[in-house]
């Protein structure tokens, strides 16, 4: 019998009402999967703190996937760009030395605002990435519970 898949998903608090989006739409995406994974949430204060939890969370060896989610924006005192690269570069990392896959709902737009209008957008758009990455948290768990070697193999 397979066991069912356990996902860790980060949020970072700074604009959490937009980036908790992803969480919600995470959950519902495996609820229309089917998917009896359990979910364990974590929120960080901002984007920069994703990287070190989610290598600490991979390896526990607790999880099938770890999703982070953080909304960077231009708040006009530093360049949100560097900052942005820094964690998709640790969660990269994160995955790559844990061997535990690290998805990214991490976005960097280069114009928001807060206003209705862009937190709106981005309100819905953080939803979708959120269904997003619970597709690919779950097409990841039957990949790496099949075994790697019959997939390669095939290859």
């Amino acid at each position: 019998m397979t066991k069912s898949p356990k996902y860790a998903f980060i949020k970072a608090q700074w604009h959490a009402k937009i980036v908790d989006q992803a969480f919600v739409g995470f959950e519902e995406k495996l609820a229309e999967l089917g998917s009896n994974a359990a979910v364990e949430a974590y929120n960080v204060p901002g984007a920069f703190e994703m990287p070190l939890l989610a290598q600490k969370l991979a390896e526990t060896g607790r999880y099938d996937a770890v999703i982070a989610a953080a909304l960077v924006v231009d708040g006009g005192i530093y360049r949100h760009d560097f900052v942005a690269s820094a964690v998709v570069d640790g969660l990269m990392k994160a995955g790559l030395k844990t061997g535990v896959p690290v998805l990214s709902v991490s976005l960097t737009p280069h114009h928001f605002q807060p206003s209705l209008e862009h937190e709106a957008f981005y309100f819905e758009h953080f939803l979708k990435k959120g269904r997003e990455a619970a597709e690919a948290a779950a097409q990841l768990s039957t990949l790496y519970a099949s075994g790697l070697d019959a997939q390669t193999q095939a290859a």
